[in-house]
């Protein structure tokens, strides 16, 4: 294939992506309900998985600190491998069946947790094991995979089946299967922070002020909700740290 029919038809199979992740609403909804739940009572959402499943379980998890303002402990990204796997295939990591335990272990886990297994073919031994160890510790489980009837689905009590069909490239499952994971996972986070009120409409009030753009675009904000002057707004933004502070103290 030429460059333009090669693009075409990888857009093609794309275009596929967000109706296989439709059809997965219901059970989305299932997960996120019990997340709330545990979140409201100082639990911890957990993502665990292998290779680009793993990587985009840490990415989601890495961004919730900067957008919502929650601690960076409250979501938490595993990966097989370890933090080098990030960054690196590190050979055989996703075999193991008893390391996933561990990791979580590592971070205390308890039954106040949930933990999402995150696994294009819901196979993966480390993400399927430690999700077996976990239900027998009543502790939550959910997943995301592409495969249905696989072990993973069939072992997590939440189940997400987003059937996304063969990749452009066989077997490439960071093509539709990561996108429809990043998709899955944007949407589980979003309405998870919006349901413990992390948003305010759909402002993002509590995000950190990290940098120059985010201060513009937090003073723009306060600018909208209470009809004052971009100066003023910033002067507020600045002394109390927060959309949210900010907007709460004006006038008081």
């Amino acid at each position: 294939m030429q460059v333009k029919e090669l693009l075409i038809h990888i857009n093609a199979e794309d275009k596929t992506v967000a109706f296989a992740v439709e059809k997965a609403i219901p059970q989305i909804e299932e997960l996120v309900i019990q997340i709330v739940k545990k979140l409201k009572n100082n639990g911890r959402l957990f993502y665990i998985g292998a290779g680009t499943s793993g990587r985009l379980g840490i990415l989601d998890a890495s961004e919730c600190p900067p957008t919502f303002g929650v601690a960076d402990n409250v979501v938490i990204g595993l990966i097989a491998g370890g933090d080098k796997a990030i960054r690196k295939a590190v050979e055989n990591a996703e075999d193991s069946t008893t390391q996933g335990w561990i990791d979580l272990q590592n971070k205390n886990i308890s039954s106040k947790d949930v933990i999402v297994g995150i696994a294009a073919s819901g196979t993966t031994p480390y993400v399927v094991s430690t999700l077996k160890t976990a239900n027998e510790n009543n502790i939550i489980t959910g997943c995301i995979t592409m495969n249905e009837g696989s072990p993973l689905a069939n072992t997590a009590v939440y189940p997400i089946v987003a059937v996304v069909g063969p990749e452009f490239v066989t077997g490439s499952s960071r093509m539709k299967a990561g996108t429809a994971q990043k998709m899955i996972l944007n949407m589980i986070t979003t309405s998870v922070m919006v349901r413990l009120g992390k948003v305010k409409g759909n402002k993002m009030v509590d995000m950190q002020l990290s940098n120059e753009k985010l201060v513009k675009r937090g003073a723009k904000m306060i600018v909208e909700t209470l009809q004052i002057n971009e100066s003023l707004a910033t002067k507020l933004l600045l002394k109390h740290g927060s959309v949210r502070k900010a907007i709460d103290s004006y006038g008081k």
